[in-house]
């Protein structure tokens, strides 16, 4: 499941949406743009978080080497940051989601008979992207809290900005190597994705 918010031109939106996807006159509400927005970033939340550990992993400093992974249909995934240095079992990591070209596929919400194409993007100043914060506590084999906040840019099917909010609980485990991992199925990602003319989707997920 995914969402997204942004800052979308209701004309623009209604008419694509209306002519391409709905084949009829139904205005969309800001609302369900927003949780369009957010359901064609939701893969990538995951994602995300999977190059963040492999950060934390790969560091022998506190700047993690840059870690990349492609969308499922274009584009990229890029995580840079740092991460807590020293012995300690409780380290946090502070870091930044790039995308560019990004897209892991068509938007569907079945309910409302909807198909959307959006691609996304983010700025390329690494200090202007959005924020992932985790704070890994009891390493290997204990917990981990985070947050996603920023700002994505849409193009495609919807235009415009889509803003994050999201807190995230879980579990850590030695993968067996020595290496941190998420304990996959433990966490939950919680809060807002906002887009449109006061657009929001409350966003309630398990990974």
């Amino acid at each position: 499941m995914r969402a997204l918010r942004s800052p979308i031109s209701s004309l623009t939106l209604t008419a694509l949406l209306a002519a391409s996807v709905l084949g009829c006159g139904r205005e969309v509400s800001s609302d369900e743009q927003a949780r369009l927005a957010y359901l064609g970033l939701d893969p990538s939340i995951e994602k995300s978080l999977q190059l963040g550990f492999d950060g934390f992993n790969a560091a022998s400093s506190a700047n993690i080497p840059p870690q990349t992974t492609t969308g499922d249909t274009s584009g990229t995934l890029t995580i840079t940051g740092q991460v807590d240095q020293g012995a300690s079992t409780n380290k946090g990591m502070r870091l930044r989601v790039g995308m560019t070209g990004y897209s892991d596929g068509t938007v569907t919400l079945p309910e409302e008979e909807l198909e959307v194409d959006i691609t996304y993007d983010t700025n390329t100043d690494p200090a202007q992207q959005p924020e992932l914060t985790l704070s890994l506590r009891d390493i290997p084999n204990g917990t981990f809290t985070g947050l996603l906040v920023g700002t994505f840019q849409m193009r495609g099917e919807l235009e415009g900005d889509v803003t994050l909010n999201l807190t995230m609980a879980g579990e850590i485990e030695d993968d067996g190597t020595g290496k941190v991992r998420r304990k996959m199925g433990t966490t939950t990602v919680t809060g807002t994705a906002r887009s449109g003319d006061g657009g929001e989707y409350q966003v309630n997920v398990t990974l």
